[in-house]
């Protein structure tokens, strides 16, 4: 500002030749923005000359003034040169003009007179939407070449229409009458904004534009609030016509919609509401929690899909009464678990601009919902995914919540972890296909984690005490197939045309002769015998002429471990061997000394270290089994380190603790209402009415 002339400078904004005047106003628009400079130039009476420009240059001339008057007015300065024929001007540009650098400017004008507050005026409608009203007037394709312009490879110009569309939209909505404003935003929806931004939204431009989507997705929140806050009103007519023709969808008989079937025609069906399902035949009041927004979805479900609604409600009404799914209600709770999932009661605005400032793009994902510009559609997808879970489930009317609390899942689940590129159609067809196992699984580990928050330490405590019980079932399962027996392939021939002995001939091994294996009813000792065949009996332990000492047995080796998923402890006798193509499981112990020992053969072998003196007892190979099966080879390795004592160490056994354990731990907290474990302490009740003997246990809820 020190080196420029402002006297000269606004003298050359009225000079003859443009040249002159376009190298004055270039200038201009660069300095303009700053207060002090901006307050000299119109003291020097600038502004009566930047205005003549803005209105009657052409070219670069123009474009620059068009900048210069919108940088003022951004100060809040300049106001009084703001008049109907600047604005018809610019909306005259706006409609006409081809250069997106004379576009730039004049949508910023437009901006600034829509967003200018009002109370800041003297002249009535002289800003806001009103003021651009007689210019829109003149220009009625203006709106239409503003959606138009969103569309454009110019970013910049892009933002520029999307901010002024949104500051149309804002305006309407907080200054119109409750008649216009909607009439307003279904004009801009019918011209297609709504799949416009969408585009921008899932496009690689998102950080040029995010100021303004971001603007529009909080401004399509306040949207869906205030139709949601608009209570049904049947003194209106729109909202009478809407209920009227939901009506006549509903009506099997089609008597004459001439009639307000709302207000109880006697020649309305006597239950035309409770077949689409409402609870009553006057349904306006179950509009309560929903208000107009709930009608409006409702209404779209029948009027895109009338056919399908009419083939459903004949389906329905084959039905039981209590096996009937009440369709209205449905959409009702679909539009609340939508309404929830969005969070459309908060506004994310504020938030958007600071998350901006801070975080990279990597991170736009988590502020960006495409996905909430396509309501209508969701709704439909998640009222479908209802009616689906309803017959796949066998529910009745009493179950409706259980089945809404599915969707709620579901809804979070597909909807809720869709990144910003995917489109709508992959997630209607995902939310159409989602299993209802899957959903249950869902639901019980949300209904877990629910707990322990609630809870903490003391779901934690019954979660462990459970994995004990599961870890004390399976080892007495285990142990008891030790009880039952067993056979295993003893030794191993070839044939002579098998050739030498490789991995892939051991596949064409034949059984000579077999072992049977079976644990003595005191689980004390592990006889066993060797027999040429199968007998068609498993043995008795009178006939197995072998038997085991459990207490000299030092460790199990086996190559079950190299092949599945283990957990071992650093105290475990497990020993792991390479893989082999067979199944393997070899039991160690400690021999008993001759009698001429010195060291006493009834030593626990608990107490020998695994290095022995060359005068101390050896370790030697007890016995070797062959597993036929894994199955075979989990329950006995296992059930051997179970009997020792030991943690299990196959990926079968750990899967069956857990899985019994997780069980339990569902089923208690099935068997337990949430409410239970949070809020006030229970009111112990009091004697007065209470005839003989009572007690009552908080902690057991029991009465005797």
């Amino acid at each position: 500002m020190d080196n420029i002339n402002i006297p000269e400078l606004v003298g050359r904004l009225g000079a003859e030749e443009d040249s002159v005047r376009k190298m004055a106003v270039f200038k201009l628009q660069s300095v303009i923005g700053d207060p002090s400079f901006a307050d000299v130039f119109i003291y020097e009476g600038g502004l009566p000359r930047l205005r003549f420009l803005a209105l009657h240059a052409t070219g670069n001339t123009l474009a620059y003034s068009l900048t210069a008057f919108s940088r003022l007015l951004e100060l809040d300065k300049g106001w009084d040169q703001v008049s109907q024929e600047l604005i018809e001007r610019v909306v005259e540009l706006v409609v006409t003009h081809p250069l997106v650098n004379i576009l730039r400017g004049a949508m910023s004008i437009l901006v600034a007179i829509v967003s200018h507050p009002q109370n800041r005026s003297s002249v009535p409608g002289q800003f806001g939407f009103r003021a651009l009203k007689p210019a829109v007037a003149v220009y009625p394709q203006f709106l239409e070449m503003l959606v138009s312009r969103l569309s454009s490879a110019d970013h910049a110009l892009c933002a520029n229409s999307l901010q002024l569309i949104n500051s149309l939209m804002r305006d309407a909505i907080t200054n119109d009458s409750d008649s216009e404003w909607p009439k307003f935003i279904a004009k801009l929806q019918n011209l297609g904004v709504i799949k416009a931004v969408y585009v921008l939204m899932q496009s690689t431009a998102l950080q040029d534009l995010a100021h303004p989507i971001l603007e529009f997705q909080s401004l399509s929140k306040v949207l869906l609030r205030r139709w949601q806050e608009v209570k049904v009103d049947l003194e209106k007519s729109d909202h009478r016509r809407a209920l009227r023709s939901l009506g006549s969808v509903g009506n099997p008989d089609r008597y004459s919609e001439e009639k307000d079937a709302v207000k109880g025609s006697k020649r309305s069906h006597p239950e035309k509401w409770r077949r689409i399902g409402f609870e009553t035949e006057s349904p306006a009041w179950e509009f309560d929690r929903t208000g107009f927004l709930g009608m409006m979805d409702v209404t779209d479900y029948v009027r895109k899909n009338e056919d399908g609604f009419q083939k459903l409600l004949l389906e329905q009404s084959n039905q039981p009464s209590e096996r009937r799914c009440p369709i209205a209600r449905a959409s009702l709770a679909v539009t609340s678990i939508l309404f929830e999932h969005f969070e459309v009661d908060k506004s994310d605005l504020d938030d958007g601009h600071r998350y901006i400032s801070t975080e990279s793009r990597s991170n736009f994902d988590k502020l960006f919902r495409p996905l909430l510009l396509q309501w209508a559609r969701l709704h439909t997808a998640g009222l479908n995914a209802l009616l689906r879970l309803w017959k796949a489930t066998g529910a009745e009317v009493e179950d409706f919540h259980k089945v809404e609390e599915l969707v709620r899942i579901l809804i979070e689940q597909v909807v809720g972890n869709a990144p910003r590129i995917k489109d709508i159609a992959e997630v209607e067809e995902e939310l159409a296909e989602f299993g209802y196992q899957r959903l249950r699984e869902l639901q019980m580990e949300l209904l877990e984690l629910t707990y322990e928050d609630a809870w903490g330490h003391h779901l934690r405590q019954v979660r462990d005490e459970l994995n004990h019980e599961a870890l004390q079932f399976v080892k007495e399962q285990r142990i008891r197939c030790l009880l039952s027996g067993a056979w295993f392939p003893h030794t191993l021939n070839y044939g002579t045309d098998s050739g030498p002995v490789t991995k892939q001939s051991l596949s064409r091994a034949i059984t000579s002769s077999w072992r049977y294996v079976r644990l003595s009813h005191n689980r004390r000792y592990l006889h066993y015998s060797d027999f040429e065949s199968k007998t068609p009996q498993d043995p008795g332990l009178d006939s197995l002429r072998e038997k085991i000492d459990l207490s000299i047995v030092s460790s199990v080796v086996s190559n079950v471990s190299a092949t599945t998923p283990t957990t071992t402890s650093s105290s475990s006798t497990l020993k792991s061997l390479p893989a082999s193509s067979t199944t393997k499981i070899t039991i160690h112990g400690y021999l008993p000394h001759p009698p001429s020992s010195k060291t006493p053969s009834h030593t626990s072998p608990h107490h020998r270290t695994k290095s022995t003196s060359s005068h101390g007892p050896k370790e030697s190979v007890l016995l070797t089994l062959h597993p036929q099966s894994h199955t075979l080879a989990a329950e006995w390795l296992d059930g051997l380190l179970m009997l020792l004592n030991q943690q299990p160490i196959t990926a079968d056994t750990n899967k069956l603790v857990g899985l019994i354990g997780g069980y339990g731990i569902k089923i208690r907290l099935l068997n337990v209402r949430f409410e239970d474990g949070v809020g006030e302490e229970p009111v112990l009740p009091g004697r007065e009415g209470v005839d003989g003997e009572f007690w009552y246990d908080i902690g057991g809820m029991e009465g005797g």
